[in-house]
């Protein structure tokens, strides 16, 4: 087994476990942002938010996220180092741009972006729910809760530099799954040419659908839509 884990082929295959999952989460985690432009009232967000940090199972997956997450970062960096390694002579006359799209050849930078964004995204958010703790209650249907959606609109709506930071931060996004959405199936065994093209073209479909999913919320809000 740690012969499997050290080999190449073993590091793009746990690349492309973690990938999934967070693929995964990136579903879940846009259904629950989007309740913030369907409800005005924000208490549908409200409920969602209340139910990810009650919901027993919840508290189990968010440290394997966090996990996956760190897995992903480290393997990645370490798939590049030795890419570079076994490619020390770069081919002046080689142009990649025929072989490959600028977001495969680009992957660790898109990746190294999204995680700075990541880092001002968790600090606003997640640090300030889970740790200061000094959220507004609110009252929602009779049970009392903290006013996430508050939060979350205030900030989209005092601070045009964070939505413009947010709005980039979902492009990368989307510009990094281009790549990585089907690549990551590829590495598990989808590698035929017919699902090369499908999984190419779903992924394409999903990294627009990611970007432009983030990227209505802030653009809702600075519009003065929401409450």
């Amino acid at each position: 087994m740690s012969n499997f884990l050290s080999s190449s082929i073993g590091k793009k295959v746990i690349m492309s476990l973690s990938g999934l999952f967070l693929i995964a989460f990136l579903c879940v985690h846009l259904t629950l942002n989007l309740f913030l432009i369907f409800d005005n009232s924000g208490e549908l967000f409200n409920h969602g938010a209340n139910f990810m940090a009650t919901n027993p199972v919840i508290k189990i997956v968010e440290p394997i996220l966090a996990i996956g997450f760190i897995i992903h970062i480290i393997w990645a960096s370490i798939l590049t180092l030795q890419n570079q390694k076994a490619r020390p002579i770069k081919y002046a006359q080689r142009n990649q741009s025929q072989n490959a799209t600028w977001a495969s050849r680009n992957m660790y930078i898109l990746g190294g972006l999204v995680l700075v964004f990541l880092v001002i995204h968790i600090y606003n958010f997640w640090w300030n729910i889970k740790v200061t703790g000094n959220l507004e209650a609110v009252v929602v249907d009779g049970v009392e809760m903290e006013n996430t959606y508050l939060l979350v609109s205030s900030l989209f709506k005092s601070s045009i530099v964070y939505c413009g930071l947010y709005i980039a931060g979902a492009i990368l996004l989307g510009l990094h799954l281009t790549h990585g959405f089907w690549s990551a199936f590829q590495s598990i065994g989808f590698s035929n040419d017919i699902w090369r093209k499908r999984l190419s073209a779903l992924g394409y479909i999903f990294a627009v659908i990611i970007a432009v999913g983030f990227s209505i919320i802030p653009l809702y809000f600075m519009a003065g839509l929401g409450n």
